[in-house]
């Protein structure tokens, strides 16, 4: 495990006073010192609760979770490793260990898999749905299995971070930053950490249906420059698909009872040549995809 002295314990935050002194003294129980709390504009109390429990804080700039880390990082943290979690006492600080681990062993970024032990009501039967289902889209567009990409609590060294483009302000971060590490060749691991339920009279500033669609826009908005096949070949298919079923229904209608939709035959015509191209736009892009992946590729393996 890299020294603790190396590490920067980074907790964004909002509304997290009922917790976010627990959170800081476990991890001073750990032994770590340098804990940044960035905090969001909190209504009650956090970041002076933060401070009286020995954190450095400091107030972001503009509002969301993606804002807040990338300020983070390029303004406040100097140190070569962080360590990242949420401020709501569902990780624990017995996990960095594990987590910070694989740093010294040449990985560059280390997700916590929350599925690994999972404690009775840490969370809802349809966030779990919502998370297998964001998980198993992950794992078929961008074909790497990271078993847990909203995990909350990650290791990074500090330059991998610097080789990512985020842009998402809010929870979708996590699946940016996952996508980033498939696209980037950052060497990921996971490793199993326990989750735990929020503590009594501790709310959530998670919204599932609001922050849920922003997650799967996220995930499939990051296809188009990581996996173009799927991102074209999507909508193409549907177009397609759609077309021919509109071409059959008229074709039916023409045969059994003379009766012509040419409304609908243009429509259909349409659909058709429309998902064509894309498909076809999909299979070149993803072409020149590869060979560009192969070819920075060659790069690195000559600058080493």
């Amino acid at each position: 495990m890299p020294p603790l002295s190396s590490v920067c314990v980074l907790v964004p935050t909002y509304n997290e006073a009922e917790t976010v002194g627990d959170v800081i003294n476990d991890f001073h129980r750990e032994g770590f010192e340098n804990i940044l709390v960035i905090d969001g504009g909190s209504e009650d109390g956090t970041p002076d609760i933060a401070r009286e429990h020995g954190a450095n804080v400091v107030m972001q700039s503009g509002s969301g979770k993606g804002q807040a880390i990338r300020e983070a990082m390029e303004y406040h943290v100097d140190a070569e490793y962080v360590l990242m979690l949420d401020g709501d006492a569902t990780y624990r600080a017995a996990d960095a260990e594990n987590m910070l681990a694989p740093l010294d062993e040449g990985y560059e970024h280390v997700i916590g898999d929350r599925f690994a032990d999972m404690k009775n009501g840490a969370m809802t039967r349809f966030n779990r749905l919502g998370n297998r289902v964001v998980n198993g889209g992950f794992a078929t567009i961008h074909g790497h299995d990271y078993r847990d990409i909203l995990s909350g609590y990650r290791a990074f060294t500090r330059a991998s971070f610097g080789r990512m483009t985020l842009t998402a302000d809010g929870f979708g971060v996590e699946t940016e930053m996952a996508v980033e590490c498939v696209k980037r060749n950052i060497r990921t691991t996971v490793v199993p950490v326990t989750y735990l339920p929020r503590p009594n009279g501790s709310d959530t500033n998670l919204r599932p249906i609001r922050d849920g669609g922003i997650i799967f826009l996220e995930l499939y908005r990051r296809a188009k420059t990581n996996n173009p096949l799927f991102y074209f070949g999507s909508v193409g298919g549907v177009s397609t698909v759609t077309g021919f079923l509109i071409a059959a229904y008229v074709a039916v209608e023409w045969i059994t009872i003379r009766v012509s939709h040419e409304v609908l035959a243009v429509v259909a015509a349409f659909a058709i040549i429309v998902g064509v191209q894309l498909l076809m736009f999909g299979v070149l892009s993803d072409l020149i995809l590869t060979l560009h992946r192969d070819t920075l590729r060659k790069i690195d393996e000559e600058s080493d």
